[in-house]
């Protein structure tokens, strides 16, 4: 009998590592997109006393565009883990980037009788979406793509997105002095989110994606709901939030209660953020070297609730002090949030639940510490008793820094 001889099972190949080069360009498009994650929300704050001046926009209106972006980070933000596994979250991160182009783009547009407001409704709702999906995405990214690079891109990444609040704030102006328009002004910072869209087409086009695998502990999303280690890093940064966004609306008018000249005031806000690129640079290496992250978060958080306490508080001859114990900690304390992300995880999948739950959450009820300093000064007519309460705001950064900073992984649990 003829003996039959079978062919060797094919196998399928594994993909290709991508090279250095390739590599390089991610990285860049990654720290290119955190560049343009604060400017739609900076910006409008840098003409504001222009939008006022010019009727257009009602006071109801300036209310609402000054305090739903927050919150539109947080409703937005548990869609990104759904789309990422139906579509790949380098197309996600694509369509957020064009999403947000057309946000700025629809922004400062002027809609008839109706006005700038629809138009500023309408953009601000776009940019927040878009905003939220990339806040959510890059960490997972950066989990999935470095993963022996973590401290380095985590820094890298979260310096940017501190610099592009930097940029709104301090291009916005001059650009409307230049044209003499702040329509215009808004407008302008459509076209580095389309540049970097362009750039990234290629990336999202050569992006194979495959699902999240059957029986795949992230393949049930909700799984990280049930983590203990999820709520720990979820709860750290929502306290993180509270203070951070409370800092970037309120410094520059707390600073001016004390006496400060606008000037001054505004010099120390620029002081601030530059430390605070410098905090969000090096805290994510440092919390990858670590063992656990224990100290270095309680530290960070004492470093925050303190100098804004004693922003507040403190002697007015140290204040420059002050500025930089805050600068550095608030930098700091907001990459290490994020870094925790890739620390807490083993798989991309489970990171960008995780990014998911903690952002929409952080960011969600976050939002409520800068309503609360306003209620407080509305209610004092000062902002003293606003350094209080972040003093007990930090005492809950250190507790869920210190539970969250246990070396424990999600994934375990979910």
């Amino acid at each position: 009998m003829a003996r039959v001889i079978h062919a060797p099972e094919a196998r399928p190949r594994a993909a290709a590592p991508p090279s250095r080069a390739r590599l390089a360009f991610l990285g860049l498009c990654l720290v290119l997109i955190g560049l343009n994650l604060r400017t739609a929300f900076s910006s409008f704050g840098a003409v504001l006393t222009e939008v006022r001046a010019s009727g257009s926009v009602p006071e109801w209106g300036i209310s609402l565009l000054t305090t739903a972006p927050v919150t539109l980070l947080g409703v937005f933000a548990p869609l990104a883990p759904v789309l990422s596994r139906r579509l790949g979250s380098k197309r996600v991160l694509l369509g957020a980037m064009a999403v947000l182009t057309a946000g700025l783009l629809v922004r400062p547009s002027e809609w008839g009788p109706a006005g700038h407001l629809p138009g500023l409704i309408l953009g601000t709702a776009l940019c927040g979406a878009a905003i939220a999906l990339c806040n959510v995405i890059l960490p997972s990214e950066v989990k999935q793509d470095f993963p022996h690079r973590l401290g380095l891109m985590g820094g890298l990444y979260t310096a940017a997105i501190v610099a592009s609040a930097a940029l709104g704030a301090g291009f916005t102006y001059p650009v409307f002095q230049a044209t003499g328009s702040w329509s215009s002004a808004l407008l302008f910072w459509a076209f580095p989110a389309l540049a970097v869209a362009v750039l990234f087409v290629p990336v999202a086009v050569r992006a194979r994606h495959r699902g999240t695998p059957a029986g795949h502990p992230a393949e049930a999303g909700p799984g990280v709901w049930r983590s203990s280690t999820a709520w720990h890093v979820t709860l750290y940064m929502l306290f993180q939030a509270m203070t951070s966004f409370s800092v970037f609306a309120w410094l520059s008018p707390i600073l001016r209660e004390r006496g400060i000249d606008g000037a001054t005031a505004g010099l120390m806000v620029s002081a601030s953020i530059v430390l605070q690129m410098l905090g969000s640079l090096f805290a994510p290496s440092l919390a990858a070297r670590l063992w656990d992250q224990r100290a270095l978060n309680v530290t960070l958080a004492v470093m925050t609730s303190v100098g804004f306490a004693l922003s507040v508080l403190g002697p007015l001859q140290l204040i420059w002090v002050w500025i930089a114990l805050l600068g550095l900690g608030q930098g700091a304390l907001t990459a290490a949030a994020l870094t925790l992300i890739m620390l807490r995880t083993r798989h991309g999948h489970t990171a960008v639940n995780l990014s998911g739950m903690m952002q929409g959450i952080g960011y969600g009820v976050g939002s409520v510490g800068t309503l609360l300093v306003a209620q407080i000064h509305q209610a004092t007519g000062s902002f003293a008793l606003a350094g209080w309460a972040f003093l007990a705001i930090g005492v809950g950064a250190s507790v869920f820094g210190y539970l969250a900073g246990r070396r424990r992984n999600v994934d375990d649990a979910a």
